[in-house]
C-alpha cells in the first residue's frame, strides 16, 4: 500500500467545511506574539512566548514610547521544499509604556521560550501644593 502526503484539498469534505466555519473564532492562534501582563505597584511584567528564537535572535527596543520586541530566525540554506509551514521564522509586537521609561530602566530576562520584561510605571506629575499664580 503506497501512503501519500496529501494537502487539505485533496479528500475535503463536510467535516472540514465544519471545521473551517469554527476554526476562526475558537482554534485560531494569533499571529502576534502571546503576551501576559500583570501589574504590580511599581511596575508592569510582561511575558513574552517566543519558543524557538535563542536570546541573540531577540531584539527590544524603545522608541517614543513605544516598545518593541522583534525576533528573526537566522537564515540557514536550505534543501528541498516546504509543503506547509506553520513555525514563524519572525515577529514582533510593540507597546506603548509612555514617554518617561527610559531604555536603562526596563530590565530584560529570556529563559525557555519566555522574554521577561519588567518596565516601570510612569510617575504622576506632582501637583503644585498651592494654585495660586505668581504675579510679577
Amino acid at each position: 500500500m503506497k501512503h501519500e502526503l496529501q494537502t487539505r484539498n485533496n479528500n475535503y469534505d463536510l467535516f472540514d467545511v465544519f471545521d473551517d466555519f469554527f476554526k476562526p473564532m475558537f482554534f485560531e492562534e494569533s499571529k502576534e506574539l502571546r503576551t501576559d501582563i500583570k501589574e504590580t505597584e511599581t511596575s508592569y511584567e510582561l511575558d513574552l512566548e517566543l519558543p524557538g528564537f535563542r536570546k541573540d535572535e531577540i531584539k527590544v527596543s524603545l522608541e517614543n514610547g513605544y516598545l518593541t520586541v522583534s525576533a528573526e530566525k537566522n537564515k540557514k540554506e536550505e534543501n528541498g521544499k516546504y509543503l506547509r509551514r506553520e513555525i514563524r521564522e519572525s515577529t514582533s509586537r510593540s507597546y506603548y509604556v509612555g514617554t518617561d521609561v527610559t531604555r536603562e530602566q526596563i530590565k530584560a530576562k529570556y529563559d525557555n521560550g519566555i522574554l521577561s520584561l519588567t518596565v516601570p510605571k510612569e510617575q504622576p506629575k506632582k501637583i503644585p501644593e498651592n494654585n495660586f499664580i505668581a504675579i510679577d
